[in-house]
């Protein structure tokens, strides 16, 4: 139904789209004159529907549409009858928002009609507004694209605005909205005048350096620094007493800066798969010998039942995967085959794969029976898996582990009986869900290392693209280091900054614009 009433819409302005199609916008610059519309909320019965324009003829739109004519204050509801202006007959009584620009979120002027959800009220006004002249359909992410061309988003605030509208979890939503708000941009813009102020520095070094009229010192108030080797340009001598050594060959100063830049971007290189696990989610992988409640736990940690469960040893034979929600944080969930030598070759087959997810997982859930840990099953599993994870640095492994003995109910007062060291361990009980609270608080601890903390961390790189331009900033930083020329140190500087300037959005190619834009549907 709401495709047919996209297409009466699309159909009267002539203009026929679909209406959430993920494809490259061929839609004019914000400056070239069009006036866009479409509904903005979402898809459905609704009690209120958003339909919305944005330029030039909004204005003009808003008149046609309403009575009385005259536009309401900016910014303010107001109650409006609507009406088709071919016909003349009544569409609906709405409240409509006038946002002159460039006080709106595109930057140009928009109106926002707030009508009811109906599909018969919606397609009207759809109609009614594609008759408009000037005004057409938007296409997916034509309204926040002409607020990023306008100045109101830069890039990294419009990727954190799609992955607000994607959010699905606690964690999610909050590193989204400090990416909105701006935190990355602000802290890259930092870093790109750093960059600025020293490449204006050395580049005034090497035009004047041999000029009276440099002021003394500028090296050692945040330009470039030299290190001892490197080629100077010519100092005249009448120079000579007015300036140190150390600013004639060795400044410090812009050094430090230079490395403290290096040591941040570093970090966030660093911490860049934690932002793309919280964008895309942690692959938690729960693995045991067979019969220690694997299934068990993925239906309860799921809420639904994903895996069958059975006495019978063996079960679960292949990967079952889901996306949950674990404790705020985006999970994809995998139950796997137990591990033992299997009795045939489908078994085996299973165990094979078990084995190479555990080899892809960032959190590992490593699961026994509480009531059976002295059997060889168990002491193979503590030995080879437990024991190879838990005997790597935690600095250099990407992987984490949580050992859980299952059955808990089956276990005497006095605990676990006879069996191997264990290492730290939690109790749990699929079968009555003691301690799953402890479980969950668990596991959010560690998804909080694995994925990063929204409420804590420094702000996280979500994307590849973040990625590929922090290192493109460090690898320039390295050439200015090695330099041992002036000219060619501040080419290095040049190219830093240009890379941190593109991640905000400056100088970004359509092609970039296309693929971040596409993620959007119509009306956003």
């Amino acid at each position: 139904m709401w495709r047919g009433l996209w297409t009466l819409a699309a159909q009267a302005a002539r203009g026929p789209r679909r209406l959430c199609t993920r494809r490259s916008s061929g839609a004019p610059a914000p400056g070239s004159g069009a006036t866009i519309f479409a509904l903005s909320s979402g898809q459905g019965r609704c009690g209120i529907a958003v339909i919305r324009t944005s330029g030039p003829a909004s204005g003009h739109a808003l008149r046609i549409l309403t009575a009385p004519r005259d536009l309401p204050l900016a910014r303010h509801a107001s109650l409006r009858l609507l009406s088709d202006p071919r016909s003349g007959e009544p569409l609906d009584r709405a409240l409509v928002l006038w946002f002159p620009g460039p006080q709106s979120f595109t930057g140009e002027d928009c109106v926002e009609f707030h009508v009811h959800g109906g599909p018969a009220v919606v397609s009207g006004v759809l109609q009614a507004l594609g008759s408009v002249p000037g005004l057409r359909p938007a296409e997916a992410g034509e309204f926040t694209r002409r607020a990023f061309a306008n100045g109101k988003l830069n890039l990294t605030e419009v990727e954190g605005l799609a992955d607000l509208i994607h959010a699905e979890t606690e964690a999610q939503r909050r590193q989204a909205l400090r990416q909105l708000d701006g935190e990355l941009g602000h802290l890259c813009r930092g870093w790109a005048e750093a960059l600025t102020k020293a490449l204006a520095h050395v580049e005034a070094y090497i035009d004047f350096g041999e000029d009276d009229n440099l002021e003394e010192g500028v090296l050692e108030q945040g330009g470039s620094t030299w290190w001892w080797g490197r080629k100077t340009p010519h100092i005249s001598p009448q120079r000579l007493p007015s300036l140190s050594l150390s600013a004639c060959l060795l400044s410090p100063t812009a050094d430090i800066e230079v490395r403290a830049l290096e040591v941040a971007l570093g970090a966030h290189l660093r911490d860049a798969r934690r932002g793309q696990r919280l964008r895309s989610g942690a692959h938690v992988v729960v693995t045991g010998p067979p019969n220690a409640g694997k299934s068990s736990l993925v239906n309860l940690l799921s809420r639904k039942p994903v895996s069958i469960v059975s006495p019978e040893p063996g079960t679960t034979r292949d990967v079952l995967e889901t996306p949950v929600d674990l404790a705020g944080f985006p999970v994809l969930l995998s139950d796997t085959a137990g591990l033992r030598e299997g009795v045939g070759p489908v078994e085996q087959e299973g165990v094979r794969r078990a084995r190479e997810r555990l080899e892809q997982a960032d959190l590992i859930l490593a699961m026994l029976d509480a009531s059976d840990l002295a059997s060889p099953s168990s002491c193979n599993f503590l030995a080879t898996v437990v024991a190879s994870v838990g005997a790597q640095s935690p600095s250099d492994s990407s992987q984490r582990l949580l050992l859980v003995l299952n059955k808990s109910d089956l276990l005497s007062p006095e605990g676990p009986g006879p069996g191997p060291d264990l290492p730290p361990h939690l109790l749990l009980s699929c079968l009555t869900g003691e301690g799953l609270e402890g479980l969950l608080e668990a596991l959010r601890k560690e998804l909080a290392a694995v994925c990063g903390d929204p409420s804590t961390d420094p702000p996280l790189l979500t994307r590849a693209r973040h990625q590929h331009h922090l290192q493109g900033c460090l690898d320039a930083l390295g050439h200015y280091k090695q330099s041992k020329d002036l000219a060619l140190a501040a080419e290095a500087l040049r190219v830093a900054r240009g890379h941190l300037t593109r991640l905000t959005g400056g100088g970004g190619t359509k092609e970039i614009l296309d693929i971040i834009f596409r993620d959007f549907c119509v009306g956003k």
